[in-house]
């Protein structure tokens, strides 16, 4: 039997974060990479929207409640267990997708979305955690580029299996054909997620153990889950965590609405590649830049804050000249093929939204990552964060299906990003250079000598653990 945790091959160690990281996002590759490149064909790859909406509504929000326990779920269960039931949820939601569009049966779609909202609650938490507490702290930005890119790879490679199959086709929905492949590689995550170690067993470069301390018991858990709630950069954090995923009901409308089937399968290759380009600008801001911590994640901020003024802003100067009920946009009849030449600049456009959006996400994980070092609290964190997003997309999901004018929802989700930045800023003003000084770590000599019956217990002691 291998013991993964000492497995090395020349210089790279199975037991260093970015393995971990990296393993963790080939998980969400085969799982949400794939889930995301079907929703990106537009309304989950159906003909019926509105039922995509409803499914995607009730998936958020079973996500927003169990996303505040997931957490301390993960935290008792540790990432293994909890990372594969997580990602049991996308293949049995893809499953529904499939039976609907064979059989038609609707209430099999809204089940699978209320499964999916609180097994992907899990998955998340368990991811949030590894990515931001196993690398180090130089590290922690490009920590979210490796396992983003990773993650959109898997959209952008589901995305062109879809682009292959539907080439030929005008139908308006997707084919069996995509439902099958994807099918097949998402039920490869249940077995990687078994390869992830746990936080005792993963070494960071300088030599530190990830995890010291001792699982709590649930009622430890849940008073710790509480805390959260007390800490003002927490409160001060939850427009930007509610406005994360509110974005992508208006974005999946506005894709189903003006393109069909094969254009779909494109703009979702192109939106997981913007996606891909915008972790990977988050990551070189708050990690390379030439400043101290603070000064490169604000930074990013005020970069983020421009670019969505601009890039929402021409979204807005698009959605003016049409609404929902109309049959033609900018002279030409809808659904549009790619070789329709007005479908360009829209289909550029999700491109550009996607970037930003990429980049949004970065730096929310990047403010918590900045707060700790800590696992557990991470965890926990994550799940909070979670949470919140999961209530902000059930409300536009919910908003889209009762038919709300694209008008509104793009001047909403756009007036939400804008307005969360300054109150994100003002959190990553307060925090620290490292936060190695504050907490106690340990490293790997000391944790193996403590494994020994034969020697007496070493306290554990402060060290610097800088770069």
């Amino acid at each position: 039997m291998i013991n993964l945790a000492e497995l090395k091959i020349g210089r790279l160690r199975y037991n260093s974060p970015w393995t971990q990281v990296c393993l963790v996002g080939f998980v969400a590759f085969s799982s949400v990479g794939m889930h995301s490149a079907v929703n990106g064909l537009g309304g989950g790859g159906l003909g019926d929207v509105r039922l995509s909406d409803i499914a995607n509504s009730v998936l958020y929000a079973c996500f927003f409640v169990s996303g505040f326990f997931s957490g301390s779920v993960n935290n008792i269960l540790g990432p293994r267990f909890t990372m594969a039931l997580g990602t049991s949820g996308y293949a049995l939601y893809l499953g529904a997708l499939w039976n609907y569009h064979i059989h038609g049966t609707r209430w099999f779609v809204i089940f699978a979305g209320a499964f999916l909202g609180v097994t992907a609650s899990l998955f998340w938490s368990a991811q949030g955690s590894i990515m931001m507490s196993y690398p180090l702290e130089k590290d922690k930005g490009r920590s979210f580029t490796a396992f983003w890119v990773i993650f959109q790879l898997g959209a952008l490679i589901g995305s062109v299996i879809a682009l292959r199959i539907e080439f030929h086709s005008t139908l308006p929905s997707i084919s069996t054909g995509v439902y099958t492949t994807f099918m097949i590689i998402m039920l490869t995550a249940l077995l990687t997620s078994w390869l992830v170690l746990p936080p005792h067993l993963v070494v960071r470069g300088d030599g530190t153990v990830v995890q010291p301390q001792k699982s709590l018991s649930p009622k430890q858990e849940m008073h710790e889950f509480l805390q959260l709630f007390k800490d003002w950069r927490m409160v001060a954090l939850f427009p930007m965590f509610f406005a994360s995923n509110y974005f992508y009901s208006y974005q999946g409308a506005l894709t189903a609405f003006l393109f069909n089937g094969r254009t779909r399968a494109l703009v979702s290759l192109l939106t997981g590649l913007g996606s891909m380009i915008g972790s990977l600008m988050i990551g070189y801001l708050t990690d390379v830049l030439p400043f101290t911590r603070r000064n490169r994640a604000l930074t990013g901020c005020f970069i983020i804050f421009i670019s969505t003024c601009i890039i929402w802003g021409s979204g807005i100067g698009f959605q003016v000249q049409f609404t929902r009920s109309d049959t033609k946009v900018l002279h030409h009849s809808i659904p549009w093929d790619w070789t329709t030449g007005v479908s360009v600049g829209p289909i550029l456009l999700l491109f550009a939204y996607y970037i930003v959006d990429a980049s949004f996400q970065g730096l929310a994980y990047y403010t918590m990552s900045s707060m700790s070092n800590e696992p557990f609290k991470l965890a926990r964190m994550a799940g909070y964060y979670k949470g919140i997003q999961s209530a902000g997309a059930a409300v536009s999901f919910r908003m889209d299906a009762v038919k709300t004018p694209f008008i509104g929802e793009i001047l909403i989700s756009s007036l939400l990003i804008i307005l969360s930045l300054p109150l994100a800023a003002y959190v990553i003003w307060s925090i620290r250079d490292t936060n190695y000084d504050i907490e106690n770590i340990q490293y790997a000599e000391d944790a193996k000598s403590q494994d020994c019956e034969t020697v007496q217990p070493v306290h554990l002691e402060t060290r610097s653990a800088k770069d």
